[in-house]
């Protein structure tokens, strides 16, 4: 008896961790960048961010992104997490407020994906961005 019970509470706790995660569905960046065409956005001249291309040398390190496309009006990088995303868009954040010529309009969804954008784009257009990308599940 005592068994059963330790494997049904076993179970139930087991089904209450796994319903915790995130719902929200984990695409890599080209997926993101593929998405957003598909929304109607402009994503042109993508490249797949490589350990060999990556200027910033972040893809893969602790809490770092996970998988980056670069692209004309900007950039996404998918994390682990989204306290790892929102980290990175604080960090961004803060140097534009710094150094006003490198502001950029930087993005988080709930599954971890920063979209960062070139301040040259006009306010209108980015909340497009914004928007296609948040609708992204």
């Amino acid at each position: 008896m005592k068994k059963i019970l330790s494997i049904l509470l076993c179970s139930l706790l087991l089904f209450t961790i796994v319903g915790c995660g995130s719902s929200a569905k984990k695409y890599t960046a080209e997926e993101y960048g593929n998405k957003l065409k598909d929304a109607g956005v402009t994503i042109e001249n993508m490249e797949v961010t490589t350990t060999e291309n990556d200027k910033n040398q972040l893809l893969g390190r602790p809490n770092q992104y996970t998988s980056k496309v670069t692209f004309t009006n900007g950039s996404i990088e998918v994390f682990a997490n989204k306290e790892d995303a929102t980290n990175r868009k604080e960090y961004i954040d803060n140097i534009g407020k710094k150094m006003p010529l490198v502001a950029e309009y930087n993005y988080v969804n709930d599954a971890g994906a920063l979209l960062r954008l070139d301040k040259k784009l006009n306010p209108d257009d980015a909340k497009k961005y914004e928007d296609a990308f948040m609708k992204i599940k």
